[in-house]
């Protein structure tokens, strides 16, 4: 499993489309440990681009702070689980609690 998190300054941004890095989170999916994180420049924003773009990097997961519902739409279309509303917290910290059950999040924080 592959987790994608939005960040900026080390910590979940909170604007998805507009975030600086991803951090691409390789989980063993039996064992729930982390095998590898990698912080990767976002490209460029281009609407409806990062959803093919996540998934040719492998993602199954995004853990975002605010997503606009179209992005969302284009995420769920690629077969990508989108969980927003997760608070602005280091990416080991949030994919911990993901894979504890332990995630909590709140409204989603984007609204176009």
């Amino acid at each position: 499993m592959r987790i994608a998190i939005p960040i900026a300054a080390g910590r979940l941004a909170q604007h998805f489309g507009h975030c600086e890095k991803f951090a691409l989170v390789d989980v063993n999916q039996e064992t729930k440990e982390t095998s590898a994180i990698d912080e990767v420049a976002a490209p460029e924003h281009q609407p409806g681009l990062l959803p093919q773009w996540l998934k040719d990097q492998g993602v199954n997961v995004i853990i975002a702070g605010g997503m606009g519902s179209r992005a969302q739409s284009l995420f769920r279309a690629a077969s990508i689980e989108v969980l927003t509303g997760a608070p602005a917290e280091m990416p080991t910290t949030l994919v911990r609690q993901y894979l504890d059950g332990t995630l909590v999040t709140g409204k989603n924080l984007c609204d176009h």
